[in-house]
């Protein structure tokens, strides 16, 4: 059973990003305000949700919160400030478009960047411990994941539409068969040895 609070006195926001882990395309952070004592039996992790019902959960989450936001960082700045700052850029930037203020920030994981001066908290695993967090990590992931299908029209050669750009063996194929793309995070390992990349 997720928390639906860490202190019942402040405006907490939960905050999640997806895609650190891509070959291509941009990390995604969301933020995410819940009522206090907040309850839905689905949320939970976006990774042990299907598809199905990380939309269904979108439609509840828009409906229910009181404040939410989406943000992406794209792969050039990703090369340019390392994967690191860029997710807590990416979720700076989704809570610079949070129409009301939190009090607390919930962080998935064991670093952040401090945000102006609103106190925070890291919470490990946090997408399976706080709604806020499930929350947001169910915005980000849909969005990202619908970001790269498209891109997949667009670059067809390297099944987005399945991997999202993560580093599956059919991505890498489509690097050592197609070069790289656009989207492509040149600053990290995209295939075991770089000497096998070749430019478009």
């Amino acid at each position: 059973m997720l928390l639906s609070s860490f202190t019942p006195d402040l405006i907490e926001a939960g905050c999640d990003e997806v895609g650190r882990g891509c070959l291509a395309g941009p990390v995604v952070a969301a933020a995410v305000i819940l009522p206090k004592n907040y309850t839905h039996e689905l949320l939970n992790d976006s990774k042990q949700l299907s598809r199905q019902e990380r939309q269904e959960l979108q439609t509840d989450i828009v409906r229910d919160a009181l404040a939410w936001a989406i943000a992406e960082v794209g792969n050039a700045e990703i090369d340019r400030i390392n994967i690191l700052n860029a997710s807590f850029k990416a979720m700076h930037l989704a809570l610079d478009q949070l129409t009301l203020r939190p009090e607390l920030l919930l962080i998935d994981g064991n670093r952040f960047k401090p945000y102006q001066n609103v106190k925070f908290e890291c919470v490990i695993k946090g997408d399976a411990k706080y709604l806020a967090i499930a929350a947001a990590s169910v915005l980000a992931k849909n969005y990202r994941d619908e970001l790269m299908e498209k891109l997949a029209h667009e670059f067809p050669g390297y099944a987005w539409n399945t991997n999202v750009g993560y580093p599956t063996e059919e991505h890498r194929d489509g690097i050592r068969a197609n070069g790289i793309t656009p989207y492509h995070r040149r600053s990290f390992q995209l295939l075991p040895s770089q000497l096998e990349l070749f430019e478009q």
